[in-house]
């Protein structure tokens, strides 16, 4: 996730006299299941240049989050830094209360967050967004990212091996500095990467790797550039064709799940996490909108961030 436009105030209107009910937590409750959370710094590291993994205590998240949703956070110092920051929530530890981000640096916001130190707490407020959606037959997973969409897929990893699924993870960078740490995935993952100059791995784009896995897969779930996620879709879109096979559900009777349901998504051979930038991360500012394939706009932030790919008119600009 990036972080974008301003975010509107969570304060009531004037004149409200009802205040919003407090989790067992200390939270803030916020409608649909999220809440607004301090959360307590327990780590913080740099993994690759300029990138950094952060371990946050925040028990209420790590119970109630799921693989693909994310979190919206205010920086530590509020002098001119008005704007939230949405991020990927990257793994969840439920027994312990702990949820880690995954971020680069773009501006003074993310600086901010990076520069934070242990003990520090920080304004949650989440888990926002609807997540992936594993259809129950599935059995083999393959997982694409591209750069920093690690952080949009990692949470998944963990709960498909905890379900008893072999994962696949796809993973492309520019160059060899900038590709994701082995020590951070589980063993049992197959970890195959591609760098665009060649220095490590496949040479060329992730993309390119995925045919050789199509076949094997049950499922696939990506996160990335959307030029990346574009050409997933396009292979998506003649995977039956090219190699005769049936669409999960595909001979049960009756209607087609609609569109953009759970259901629709769970059949969906490639599901996608967009990276928008955002202002409200609540559905309320239409700051990070994409086109759906009937023209009507879809919010990232509240119709995705994750969607079916063929939910997303890949045509159309914005």
């Amino acid at each position: 996730m990036t972080a974008g436009r301003p975010d509107l105030a969570l304060a009531p209107p004037p004149g409200a006299r009802a205040s919003p009910p407090v989790s067992r937590a200390g939270g803030i409750a916020a409608g649909n299941g999220m809440r607004l959370l301090s959360a307590e710094l327990i780590d913080s590291r740099e993994i690759l240049p300029g990138q950094y993994l952060q371990t946050y205590l925040a028990p209420e998240l790590a119970l109630t989050a799921r693989a693909g949703q994310f979190v919206h956070m205010r920086t530590p110092d509020y002098s001119g830094l008005v704007l939230r920051r949405p991020f990927s929530v990257n793994t969840a530890d439920r027994a312990r209360g702990l949820i880690t981000i995954h971020f680069r640096i773009t501006g003074k916001g993310s600086e901010w967050i990076a520069r934070s130190r242990p003990g520090e707490r920080l304004e949650m407020l989440g888990p926002l967004g609807r997540p992936f959606e594993v259809d129950p037959r599935s059995r083999h997973v393959l997982l694409i990212a591209g750069g920093l969409g690690i952080a949009g897929v990692r949470m998944l990893a963990d709960d498909a091996l905890d379900d008893g699924r072999r994962v696949v993870l796809l993973f492309g960078a520019a160059r060899a500095a900038e590709v994701y740490p082995t020590s951070l995935l589980p063993d049992e993952i197959e970890y195959v990467v591609a760098t665009d100059d060649g220095s490590v791995g496949h040479a060329g784009f992730v993309t390119k790797l995925v045919p050789d896995y199509e076949a094997w897969a049950d499922q696939a779930f990506a996160c990335g550039p959307f030029p990346m996620l574009r050409a997933l879709a396009a292979l998506a879109v003649g995977r039956q064709a090219r190699l005769g096979v049936a669409q999960l559900g595909g001979k049960r009777r009756g209607r087609a799940p609609t569109l953009g349901s759970t259901a629709a998504r769970r059949r969906a051979f490639l599901q996608v996490s967009m990276e928008q930038h955002m202002g409200c991360a609540v559905g309320a500012c239409l700051g990070c909108v994409v086109m759906g394939v009937r023209g009507d706009p879809q919010r990232v932030c509240r119709e995705g961030p994750v969607f079916a790919s063929d939910e997303v008119d890949w045509e159309i600009g914005w």
